[in-house]
């Protein structure tokens, strides 16, 4: 899928097929996140694999916004250690994942976790206390229901501003 057509299609997935994420598409997630650009080269972030389907229950069951990971194949869960822009440099290695995972007929949708579930969250995956989760992201072949639910754009003479705040392009 080239890049562009990626970037457009690509839809927020709440609710995956059963099919398991082969190893050669998670090996391609992951290394999508491993050549993300990172604050001076840095590259803070650690991956958790979850595939093991209690601990996606268990993390699914916490997380308010995310009882879906419940229903995913597989999650990763973006951890940052020592990191100088740590939600730039998750932000980026996560849009990667997530773009690179729709070219291989998958979805995700981030998860966010407030203070508590988060910390309960490490535990269940044994994240020491001093390092940073801060995502989890469920992934799994799309279900066919999400088609032609895209959200409209606003267009960009709304957003792009030329030379100062306020100047439009025109035309």
């Amino acid at each position: 899928m080239e890049v562009y057509e990626a970037l457009k299609a690509r839809r927020t997935v709440r609710r995956f097929k059963p099919d398991p994420v082969s190893d050669m598409a998670l090996e391609r997630i992951l290394e999508a996140a491993r050549w993300a650009p990172s604050s001076r080269n840095q590259q803070p972030w650690h991956l958790v694999v979850i595939k093991d389907r209690e601990r996606l229950k268990a993390v699914g069951e916490i997380a308010r916004t995310g009882g879906f990971i419940a229903d995913a194949p597989l999650a990763i869960a973006i951890v940052m250690s020592d990191a100088d822009q740590p939600g730039m440099d998750a932000g980026r290695a996560l849009q990667q994942m997530e773009v690179m995972a729709w070219s291989e007929g998958m979805g995700t949708c981030f998860v966010t976790l407030p203070n508590d579930e988060n910390r309960r969250v490490k535990e269940i995956l044994d994240i020491p206390v001093e390092m940073d989760l801060v995502t989890v992201l469920p992934f799994g072949y799309r279900t066919d229901d999400f088609k032609g639910r895209g959200t409209p754009r606003k267009p960009l003479a709304e957003m792009v501003h030329l030379e100062s705040f306020g100047r439009h392009p025109t035309g």
